[in-house]
């Protein structure tokens, strides 16, 4: 074993993130006087994250020759044999998260020199990523369910605070909200599952767990006959469809595109959102025991691959185009999870990274060209202006599409070859969802590049559609909710930046080194990776003893027959399915937006009704508005008026403040000042005592 990584090195990567943000967000903002200023506050959380990547690499290498570690750093309370203690474990696993996280993290950061520049919450922003990089290290690196549950709160709490970031927008404060307590709902969930699995086993820690896995599978949940397993491997997954965004619990996602553009690429490419799949990849040796829950992750990841990504082809917004773009491909990686090929699920999880951070940064440098304008309608012929993000963006898009040769392609080809493979209930289901989703994702992708930069040139012009837009009327007469609808979405990011849009005769520009250097540089491995990784993370030995697969799942195994090298599987992917629809997609969308566009206005025109239910995202927003947050049969509503009007204040606390008012009536009537009275009392009050205590006349 070559490498060696102590204790104290690996310490530093999740604190050095920390101390930035420690130094940016007191340091640097009112709270300590503005000690410092912007430059010494990107550096100081620049200079943390790239510490941070540095190890984690070197961590990588060292796990690659062998090295292991699950070791406790400091125990926090010990209840009886329950430990609770902070920990990490580190193996492959864990190294490969480590690099994702600080390797998009570190782009997001130096990216956000230039796209923030103009704002007044600079320092506050820095300290804000910092934080969520720290947070999610955390999450991954963690041995015990413990610091799992707080990582997984912590990227939940900085992750409200930074899609509400400009706090002065009453959309932001909505979004933030949204995403809190769609959260909520899902943690609750996963709390449940692990508290199950505390009470079954006695323990938090992964390994003493992991050991009992086959003694919980014999095992019920007391008092009824759900075997113990399923159930607490289904709230888990249900703590992973809130962070994870999974049907029906996605509806936080698009609206969380009120945030800057750079958390967009930080939370939606590789952290957060991809927390429950790295959670339910770790807990491999739980899953693999029950069908039953697997089922059930395939059914839900199915849903959310096809039926999101539907949604992606109305948006008129370039970063919710992007952002179902991530919904669509998290049902990928959960479907992944789903038919047991966990290592599928972490390699996509992996490639799609660097190209959704990639295309989300390339649309934010879009934004930045033309003058915080998001509405594509109004975008066109970008190429000509801005070569490196146009560039990039194409890079991105292929990757995203599956293009062979691209990092897309090896873990998409993979996860729907899996589905093909696999024997479990809902794998029918998935392999029809997967592969339409293929048609889907080239479409919707193509028709974005295409009328973002090619065609006519569409901006400049006085009937730009973010300015006449209906919805804009409707929320100019009241209606709270008309600028979350897609078309209105596009409501300045930056609400202090003064003209949004540009002006008549203004032409678009490139941006500047700090946003285009990210972008070239996620770029690389956007194309490179997926080569180069396919062999060693699904076909070699890089998982092995970190993921659990069950033999009776072969999905895995008839991959590995199939898997001859990786140009091998690029030349037979231009032969396969995929590949014909991915293409057709971009054909379908070329002719529909740069050949004849009376084709997607006859769509609308006859197909009016579906554009309507696409358009209100299934009508789901309303639902939980109605049924959950307000209304007459509101459950949001019937709560506050039964338990917190009712119950709460009426009863609990105004009630038992009456309690005490009527005893206080009762009892001051008795304090009448005079002597005698209290004499009585007191005597009354002796021989009482002696009755009670002395019962001499009972004989």
């Amino acid at each position: 074993m070559a490498g060696q990584i102590s204790t104290s090195l690996l310490l530093a990567v999740p604190l050095a993130p920390l101390a930035g943000s420690a130094i940016a967000g007191l340091l640097g903002t009112k709270f300590l006087g503005n000690v410092v200023g912007r430059k010494v506050s990107h550096t100081a959380t620049i200079l943390g994250v790239a510490i941070a990547l540095v190890i984690s690499v070197m961590t990588l290498m060292a796990t690659l020759d062998g090295f292991k570690l699950n070791e406790d750093i400091y125990t926090w309370m010990t209840i009886g044999t329950l430990k609770m203690a902070v920990g990490f474990q580190i193996d492959t696993l864990t190294a490969m998260m480590m690099c994702v996280v600080t390797s998009v993290s570190l782009m997001v950061h130096i990216y956000t020199i230039g796209y923030m520049a103009e704002d007044d919450g600079y320092n506050r922003f820095f300290s804000y990523i910092s934080l969520f990089t720290f947070a999610m290290l955390m999450l991954v690196m963690s041995n015990n369910f413990l610091q799992l549950f707080f990582g997984w709160e912590a990227v939940g709490l900085v992750s409200y605070l930074l899609i509400g970031f400009w706090y002065t927008r009453p959309t932001a404060i909505f979004a933030n909200m949204k995403a809190f307590l769609v959260n909520r709902v899902g943690d609750f969930g996963f709390i449940l599952g692990i508290g199950l699995l505390l009470a079954a086993s006695g323990s938090m820690q992964y390994t003493e767990v992991f050991a009992q896995a086959d003694q919980l599978a014999q095992m019920t949940v007391p008092g009824t006959d759900w075997p113990l397993l399923t159930a607490a491997c289904i709230c888990l997954f249900i703590g992973a469809m809130g962070k994870s965004a999974q049907f029906p619990l996605h509806v936080w996602l698009p609206d969380s595109m009120e945030g800057p553009t750079p958390i967009s690429a930080l939370i939606h490419a590789a952290t957060m959102v991809t927390a429950g799949i790295f959670m339910v990849s770790r807990m491999s040796p739980l899953f693999e025991l029950s069908d039953g829950a697997l089922s059930f992750i395939i059914v839900i990841g199915s849903i959310t691959a096809l039926f999101m990504g539907f949604l992606g082809i109305i948006q008129n917004d370039i970063k919710r185009v992007v952002a179902y773009s991530t919904l669509s491909q998290l049902g990928y990686m959960t479907v992944a999870l789903g038919v047991s090929a966990y290592s599928v699920a972490a390699f996509h999880l992996m490639t799609h990274a660097f190209f959704k951070a990639l295309l989300f940064l390339g649309a934010g440098s879009v934004i930045i060209g033309m003058h915080h304008d998001q509405d594509m309608r109004n975008m066109g012929g970008l190429r000509k202006y801005m070569p490196i993000t146009w560039i990039t963006s194409l890079i991105g898009s292929l990757a995203l599409i599956g293009t062979p040769l691209f990092s897309g392609f090896y873990s998409k080809d993979s996860i729907i070859e899996a589905v093909h493979a696999s024997n479990l209930p809902g794998a029918g289901f998935a392999n029809f969802a997967v592969l339409a989703g293929v048609f889907v994702t080239a479409f919707y992708s193509f028709r974005m590049y295409f009328l973002v930069f090619h065609g006519e040139e569409r901006f400049g012009k006085a009937h730009a559609h973010d300015h006449h837009d209906a919805h804009h009327t409707k929320a100019a007469h009241g209606d709270p909710h008309a600028l979350h609808d897609s078309d209105a979405h596009h409501e300045e990011e930056h609400d202090d930046h003064g003209h949004h849009g540009l002006a008549p005769g203004q032409k678009p520009h490139e941006s500047p080194w700090v946003v285009t250097l990210p972008l070239i540089l996620l770029a690389i491995p956007s194309v490179i990776v997926g080569y180069l990784a396919i062999g060693p993370m699904l076909h070699g030995h890089f998982f092995d003893g970190v993921i659990t697969v069950n033999p009776s799942h072969p999905a895995m195994a008839e991959l590995g027959e199939m898997f001859h090298g990786a140009g091998a599987m690029a030349l037979h992917g231009l032969q396969t399915a995929p590949f014909w629809l991915a293409l057709a997609g971009v054909v379908a969308a070329y002719y529909c937006y740069m050949i004849n566009p009376r084709v997607p206005a006859w769509f609308y025109a006859k197909l009016k009704p579906l554009h309507t239910l696409l358009d209100n995202k299934y009508y789901m927003d309303a639902f939980n508005q109605k049924v959950f947050a307000g209304g007459a049969l509101g459950v949001g509503k019937g709560l506050w008026n039964v338990g917190d009007r009712g119950l709460i204040d009426g009863l609990i606390v105004n009630g038992s403040a009456k309690v005490v008012a009527w005893f206080s009536t009762v009892t001051k009537t008795a304090q009448t000042g005079y002597i005698y009275h209290y004499a009585f009392v007191m005597i009354a009050g002796v021989l009482a005592a002696m009755l009670y205590f002395f019962p001499f006349w009972r004989g």
